[in-house]
């Protein structure tokens, strides 16, 4: 289950929201001169990224409004919200942890024991 915080309304469990699709796709300037190909690559064409992603939430059961999520599409995880006309926050980088490689054994000598 995810918790995704409102701007308005705070954390909530994601029962509260209606997903709506990839966030900061620009509405065509001139909608009437669009044909039928570019009609359906604005309505159905989206990104599917590997890792941090902008998605449009609504606060259904709560304020009812709109907002911004960027969430990890690998891990789930919600790493931001934010109000629509607020740029995109850079999500926070996720070093991996480093790992030092295994030192050789040293071989014993008789004085060891």
């Amino acid at each position: 289950m995810l918790l995704i915080s409102c701007p308005w309304c705070g954390p909530r469990d994601e029962t509260e929201y209606h997903y709506g699709g990839q966030a900061h796709v620009p509405h065509p300037e001139s909608p009437a001169d669009l044909d039928d190909r570019q009609w359906a690559e604005y309505v159905f064409y989206r990104e599917s990224p590997k890792g941090p992603f902008a998605e449009r939430w609504m606060h259904s059961t709560g304020c009812r409004r709109w907002f911004n999520v960027v969430r990890d599409t690998v891990t789930y995880e919600v790493l931001a919200s934010y109000r629509p006309g607020e740029p995109r926050p850079e999500p926070p980088r996720h070093e991996p942890p480093r790992h030092e490689p295994p030192r050789p054994e040293l071989p014993r000598t008789g004085g060891d024991r």
